[in-house]
């Protein structure tokens, strides 16, 4: 679908101070070269404090910048959603795989918020699942329940179960990962979220399933929500998920790899949520069965 364009805005810190705007323009997005922002600029589409400026304009912290980008054409993305849970309060619904969740990464008006705003104008995100992956998305509809549910998810009481296929043959049944989650450097993003030493703390519990030739189904609970944290804790296990084209074993992307946290491949599914209703104070448990790929082969 072809959207209406969007104007992106930002007022400027002291990175950009005293840098020429079409360099911090390709340092900032690293989608286009600085030629190529050279020419958005003498088209009119970037403006300074509401004026246009020469891509040699040396930026001042404290200016409002913004790219006035035209329509485009979204990449193709699922159009539905199932309602799992709604009050006046919390809204649950479930994801499918390829729809984001959120705006970006060539994406704005074919996302889940927008789909879920069609239906409850008054949602807002209590968390976001990544493009492929699939399952249960928390939305919020009034302040009072995204303040309670905000404080529960940064006092990490929210239960969180995820269904994965990983890769080999799991060592032990039940075991726990606590690998540290870090930005590293990525040749296309910046940098990127991946196993590292010098990152944050991070704590993965993973059950097997059911082990299958060369893979095995498990349930992963998260006590932190680290960016990518199951891909990159199962690929620090030396199990990757099957399809996985950015974490190898090890949980770092190897130093030529061009894939991107969006690219598809991997299988993993948002099965279950588990909280306590920010109004009334009682237990919500929110369910949301796997595809088919991820269930058992014997049952589920």
């Amino acid at each position: 679908m072809s959207n209406d364009g969007f104007d992106y805005s930002e007022r400027l810190g002291a990175d950009a101070g005293g840098v020429e705007l079409a360099a911090y323009l390709a340092r900032r997005y690293r989608h286009s070269t600085p030629e190529e922002w050279t020419r958005r600029i003498q088209a009119g589409r970037v403006l300074l404090d509401g004026e246009r400026a020469a891509a040699d304009t040396v930026l001042r912290v404290g200016q409002l910048l913004v790219w006035r980008r035209p329509a485009w054409r979204e990449p193709t993305a699922p159009t539905t959603f199932a309602i799992l849970y709604e009050d006046a309060d919390l809204l649950g619904v479930a994801k499918p795989a390829g729809l984001p969740t959120l705006p970006g990464g060539g994406f704005l008006e074919s996302t889940l918020l927008n789909r879920v705003r069609s239906h409850a104008p008054d949602a807002a995100p209590l968390h976001r699942l990544g493009r492929w992956t699939s399952g249960i998305v928390l939305f919020a509809r009034t302040h009072a329940a995204r303040v309670g549910l905000s404080r529960q998810w940064a006092s990490r009481t929210v239960g969180k179960r995820y269904r994965a296929l990983a890769s080999g043959v799991a060592r032990e049944a039940d075991f726990e990962v606590r690998t540290p989650i870090g930005p590293l450097p990525h040749p296309l993003l910046g940098s990127l979220h991946a196993a590292s030493p010098a990152g944050k703390p991070a704590s993965s519990r993973v059950t097997v399933v059911e082990q299958r030739d060369e893979s095995f189904l498990c349930d992963v609970r998260i006590v932190t929500g680290r960016p990518h944290q199951i891909r990159i804790h199962l690929a620090a296990s030396g199990h990757p998920l099957i399809g996985d084209p950015l974490y190898p074993p090890g949980g770092v992307p190897e130093p030529e790899c061009r894939a991107l946290p969006g690219d598809p491949g991997y299988l993993l599914h948002a099965a279950e949520l588990t909280f306590r209703h920010p109004v009334t104070g009682s237990e919500v448990k929110l369910e949301c069965r796997p595809p088919t790929v991820l269930r058992r082969l014997t049952r589920d």
